[in-house]
């Protein structure tokens, strides 16, 4: 990009835990300026107000209808995607929503309609999908060097179900559990690296923990249009912990200690009596827990976040994804590919670089309404199929447009 590009005046709606993550590259990046947030908790606006001088606003609508935001950045809780998504482009702004798009596919339409008819950019975060080593993968597959993709492996074991969490997040109606928290992560990502259309879903999940009572597991095998297929995995029990399998490197990107598996279990169970809605609180913004994730680009243990092991078959050679680059398993050699890092940890300016692109270049963004709702799609497909113990045919995918 060039140093005259034009600035992308960004409002971040809802200061929670996963505004901690994204917020970092939101200020990292070269061409955007956080101007506004909106967030019902006084010491949140205030926190954020004072580290990055932006206005603070107590609710989504003043901050739509602000003069001095161009995009939002939404992170509210699930079930206000759509209605936050629609009241900003309705105000002209652009958007870039949190995963899940929505918790319908009535309600993606209605968002597609939305920016649509307001002629506004959406681009759907499903930021794993953007991390470096999966994006260099994607890469590899289109340049035809190892042919065609046959199989794509994902496993995922987290202690996501004993972190704190506020009462919707454990009710499976109204978007709790995994299958709407983490598993768009793994759909998305194994969608774009087997080209999107993936033809039908079979499924099980599990709920093994009666205080616990939405789905904290699950098992899925896709079948794709052109004959790949894949199997995904993920575990939020916190036993067995995945970082095990990718060199002790967290999610967000950072080394981790080993050991640490059920930590999560026994703190959460130390903490039994306290409100779990107001200890998630404290870990966003102005929170007594809030997460720091600063500009840690001269950090030496710092590697790309993600989600899990990733591991692609193709025609003529494997894929693996790793903590600093790809593996690649050939006919004849084994050797890594390095990727280079990016502007914060764990970065996720690729995200708003897609948005940026489609609002400033007026390039069509890849991860846009169309492919939200194909996310979606799937992910609402694996509680049908593990309900109905049955293979659920798909009807609202679309293609990975490669650059």
């Amino acid at each position: 990009m060039s140093v005259h590009q034009p600035t992308l005046r960004f409002g971040v709606i809802g200061l929670g835990r996963a505004a901690t993550s994204m917020v970092p590259s939101l200020a990292a990046h070269p061409f955007v300026r956080i101007t506004a947030c909106a967030d019902p908790r006084p010491e949140a606006r205030e926190r954020f107000s004072a580290d990055f001088g932006a206005d603070a606003y107590a609710n989504a609508e003043e901050l739509c209808a602000a003069g001095n935001v161009d995009a939002v950045y939404i992170a509210t809780p699930h079930q206000f995607h759509a209605e936050h998504t629609i009241m900003a482009a309705d105000c002209g702004k652009h958007v870039i929503v949190e995963k899940p798009m929505a918790l319908t596919l009535d309600a993606c339409r209605t968002m597609i309609d939305a920016v649509d008819h307001a002629g506004v950019r959406l681009v759907v975060g499903h930021t794993h999908s953007f991390d470096p080593p999966i994006l260099r993968m994607r890469q590899i597959i289109h340049s035809g060097k190892l042919g065609a993709v046959k199989m794509v492996n994902s496993w995922d074991y987290t202690n996501f179900l004993y972190r704190p969490r506020r009462p919707e997040e454990l009710d499976t109606s109204l978007g709790g559990g995994i299958i709407f928290n983490q598993v768009p992560h793994q759909i998305d990502t194994v969608r774009l690296l087997a080209g999107g259309l993936v033809r039908s879903v079979r499924s099980a999940t599990g709920i093994w923990d009666v205080q616990r009572p939405t789905e904290g597991a699950h098992a899925t095998f896709l079948d794709f249009e052109d004959g790949a297929v894949a199997t995904v995995s993920y575990s939020g029990y916190d036993h067995f912990d995945s970082d095990e399998l990718y060199d002790w490197v967290g999610e967000g990107g950072s080394a981790k200690n080993p050991g640490g598996q059920a930590a999560a279990r026994r703190e959460l169970a130390a903490m039994a009596g306290q409100d779990e809605a107001s200890l998630k609180a404290a870990t966003g913004f102005g929170g007594a827990r809030q997460r720091h994730r600063g500009d840690r680009a001269q950090d030496p243990s710092r590697h790309h976040p993600h989600f899990g092991l990733t591991i692609v078959s193709c025609e003529r050679g494997d894929l693996r994804s790793a903590p600093d680059g790809v593996l690649i398993y050939g006919d004849e050699e084994q050797r890594f590919e390095p990727v280079p890092l990016g502007r914060t940890v764990p970065d996720k300016g690729r995200v708003v670089d897609e948005l940026y692109d489609a609002v400033v270049q007026d390039k069509r963004p890849a991860h846009d309404g169309a492919w939200g709702r194909a996310t979606l799609e799937v992910c609402l497909a694996i509680l049908q199929s593990a309900r109905e113990r049955r293979e659920i045919a798909l009807s609202h995918q679309v293609p990975f447009r490669d650059e």
